[in-house]
């Protein structure tokens, strides 16, 4: 089996995860000399990077035709090279890297006939907790707290809420609102977990990220996310000694490099990773190893579409650092009209993805229909 060709598919849908903000992913479709097809993505989010990406994966693909899909590994140190003027420490290049290689290991299985985690040395668990992974849109903090109760009526294990998300519902600003907020939260849900995520647009120095946590642990968090931003070590190892609550941060980073350089500062317990952004399957793996070496938590970033979904999956069940996935509590078109058989939750357990390569079927139909090109033509 040869590499016969490879093609970038930049595409563009409304998330209604997102107060249905138009979202983008850069998609990649490998094809081999006997016609089986490997699917891959970059979580982009804005049309610029796709299309930057889409660049930056056809030139990489000059260098991969003809080549054996099987040999994920050193197709992958392969395109790494190749960036070393552009991408080495990471950014588009690391996307494109990510979106190549989830598709190589898509190939490389149905080559094989075996699944990803088959192909990563087998599932370590036998199930995961399922978790919702939601923005909080409503001003209402009682519709908000319904609106939960009827997510986990369905069996979900917990819940992750994203703080300064686009919407009504002005979370991250407020100290009375924000306790206000999970107190609620934690009426609803009984003793099932409850994670808080800060947006970008949350900005609190280290004392009023101290004052906000320490009134939220009464409630009992079981981590706040990214609380000081992407990067802040003293920050950080100030917020920890004054707090109980697990802190999580990293899905900004981009290769191993800059996961080994945030779990060096010792002030991270659950690693949050994105294999559509941190070099995909190969490289989340190698994060997930240094995490379990290091006896802290990983954590899949898996809130794009079902190719993503399907790669967090896989990692998730070939490494013992992983404890639970999250899943969107919203129906969305990536995740659930792009595959015929989309990734979801049993009662609140998730459970090891079977079928060759990644375990979907991308309707191809869907591809075309959300290309960024038609829906941003019109749009326009």
């Amino acid at each position: 089996m040869r590499i016969r060709s490879i093609e970038a598919i930049p595409v563009s849908y409304p998330e209604p995860n997102d107060f249905n903000a138009l979202r983008h992913l850069c998609l990649c479709r490998i094809t081999a000399d006997d016609g089986q097809v490997g699917w891959g993505e970059s979580v982009t989010m804005w049309p610029e990077a796709s299309l930057a990406v889409k660049a930056i994966i056809e030139g990489m693909a000059q260098n991969l035709l003809g080549k054996d899909p099987t040999h994920t590994e050193v197709l992958w140190q392969q395109t790494k090279n190749h960036a070393w003027w552009y991408g080495y420490g990471g950014g588009i290049a690391s996307f494109a890297i990510a979106a190549i290689d989830i598709a190589l290991w898509d190939l490389k299985g149905k080559a094989l006939g075996a699944s990803v985690v088959d192909l990563l040395g087998g599932p370590v668990h036998e199930r995961l907790p399922a978790i919702a992974s939601c923005h909080a849109h409503y001003e209402s903090i009682p519709d908000m707290a319904k609106e939960t109760a009827e997510w986990l009526s369905s069996g979900l294990q917990g819940l992750k809420t994203g703080f300064g998300k686009r919407g009504n519902a002005r979370l991250g600003y407020e100290h009375d609102r924000d306790v206000a907020y999970v107190k609620a939260m934690r009426e609803v849900m009984g003793a099932k977990s409850l994670m808080i995520d800060c947006g970008i647009n949350v900005r609190w120095d280290v004392t009023t990220a101290v004052r906000r946590v320490r009134a939220m642990e009464d409630y009992g968090l079981a981590w706040i996310e990214e609380p000081l931003g992407a990067w802040d070590p003293e920050g950080y190892a100030n917020l920890r000694s004054k707090t109980t609550t697990l802190i999580a941060y990293g899905e900004k980073e981009w290769t191993l490099e800059g996961f080994e350089r945030v779990l060096a500062t010792g002030t991270v317990d659950v690693v949050g990773v994105d294999p559509g952004r941190a070099e995909g399957i190969t490289g989340f793996k190698k994060v997930c190893d240094r995490v379990e070496t290091c006896h802290r938590q990983a954590n899949a970033h898996a809130w794009s579409s079902a190719i993503v979904t399907a790669a967090s999956l896989a990692i998730s069940f070939a490494s013992s650092a992983c404890k639970l996935f999250e899943f969107k509590p919203l129906r969305n078109p990536m995740q659930h009209d792009l595959v015929t058989r989309p990734c979801d939750h049993v009662d609140g357990w998730v459970y090891p993805p079977s079928g060759p390569g990644l375990g979907i079927e991308v309707i191809e139909e869907v591809v075309e229909a959300y290309r960024s090109e038609k829906v941003l033509d019109r749009r326009s």
